[in-house]
């Protein structure tokens, strides 16, 4: 089972909701995007991380231009940027594209 996942969130829960996503005891790969651009072929490698990883961490999917809120809160400002939170710590954090090997290699150093 492929353990990834898009969330939209509203204004009024969005912080509380975003606390309880990072505030996991196995990693959490976050992708905030936008949807332009290559898409397809960054879902497909998504999938593929979420697949390598299995039950040993969570992908997630933030589409910045729905949670504006959450992005501005924490402050991306480009497209594509990967955090890695653990118990609610963020442990990673990079701005451009990324291979689906090093995002494994890069979530599997905090299972």
């Amino acid at each position: 089972m492929c353990n990834l996942c898009w969330l939209h969130f509203s204004k009024t829960c969005l912080m509380p909701k975003f606390g309880e996503i990072i505030n996991f005891q196995k990693p959490v790969l976050i992708d905030f995007y936008a949807d332009y651009g290559d898409l397809e072929n960054t879902i497909k490698m998504l999938r593929s991380v979420a697949a390598g990883l299995g039950d040993s961490a969570k992908v997630i999917k933030i589409d910045i231009t729905k949670n504006e809120v959450l992005v501005d809160a924490v402050r991306v400002k480009g497209n594509t940027t990967f955090m890695i939170y653990k118990d609610g710590e963020m442990k990673w954090r990079q701005t451009g594209a990324q291979d689906a090997k090093t995002l494994i290699g890069l979530v599997k150093q905090y299972v």
